[in-house]
């Protein structure tokens, strides 16, 4: 049975894999911080020092988000998590990094992005330019890949700022769901990246770097919709700019190259699972929470 290390294990990815069919399947090895801080060079080193693994996924990460309690230090808190794996590469024999789409610079983008667009433009924010430092040395790295998902979704997420949980937990107290603008998105449930994760653990695919994403987009007015349906409940939805914004959404191509049987939780489904789970656990959303938008 393969060891697989999955670093940020209270976090949303890292949880959701933690929990998931994988754990059948694999030895999954989930270490709290204090057992291993990423970022903390003393601590990988003692880590490794007792621990060796077929597989890393990394999703481990410094936030930067607008919810986040700290951002300081954001660029060279995330690199130096990716050298300190890096630096015990003997420790493990393949790396699956959960990477983004901010990769490609948000300034310049355009709709179903290709991976190779990847490096036209730097990107100006330091999140995106965290994930553009490492997509340069990816080429050097063997075993290594990149998982650049734009938009994903499921449970754990923070119903705080995240849209789609935002939407459920506000429908669930009754309380008028908000949009910005309408813009559109594409949308992973967390459940359908786990298949992509055990096909990278059994293969080693020639391309570096993929897209992680659905084959369709889809409006956050959209998704507002099929939230009052499934709440059954004549809630407001309130858009606070007219016209669309940016397209957030990327071509999948080299991932249904790589997986041609790979299939995707329809939206409708996979919003109706995770508000049935809210729905389930309502009494741990904190309505104050939802009162005001970051």
């Amino acid at each position: 049975m393969k060891k697989i290390l999955v670093t940020g294990g209270s976090g949303f990815i890292g949880r959701n894999v933690a929990e998931s069919y994988l754990q059948n399947k694999y030895e999954l090895v989930a270490p709290t911080r204090s057992e291993l801080d990423c970022s903390d060079d003393e601590s990988v080193r003692h880590y490794f020092a007792h621990h060796s693994f077929d597989v890393v996924i990394h999703s481990a990460a410094k936030p930067g988000h607008r919810n986040a309690g700290d951002t300081t230090s954001l660029l060279l808190t995330n690199n130096r998590m990716i050298a300190n794996l890096l630096h015990h590469r003997d420790k493990w024999g393949k790396l699956l990094n959960m990477g983004s789409g901010a990769i490609y610079d948000m300034r310049h983008y355009e709709p179903k992005m290709k991976e190779d667009y990847f490096g036209t433009y730097i990107p100006a924010d330091e999140h995106g330019y965290n994930k553009y430092i490492f997509g340069k040395l990816l080429p050097t790295l063997d075993h290594v890949y990149d998982f650049r998902i734009f938009g994903i979704y499921g449970k754990y997420e923070d119903y705080a700022i995240r849209f789609i949980s935002n939407a459920i937990c506000k429908a669930i107290f009754d309380l008028p769901i908000t949009l910005r603008q309408n813009r559109k998105f594409d949308y992973l449930y967390i459940n359908d990246l786990m298949p992509i994760l055990e096909h990278f653990i059994e293969h080693d695919p020639k391309e570096k770097a993929f897209n992680i994403t659905p084959d369709n987009s889809i409006g956050l007015l959209d998704i507002a919709h099929i939230v009052k349906d499934i709440s059954g409940k004549p809630i407001d939805i309130s858009v606070a700019q007219e016209g669309m914004g940016m397209e957030y959404s990327g071509d999948n191509s080299l991932l249904r190259n790589e997986i041609p049987a790979l299939s995707f939780t329809p939206i409708e489904r996979g919003v109706r699972e995770l508000y049935e789970w809210y729905g389930g656990s309502g009494s741990a959303i904190n309505k104050d929470l939802l009162l005001f938008d970051k």
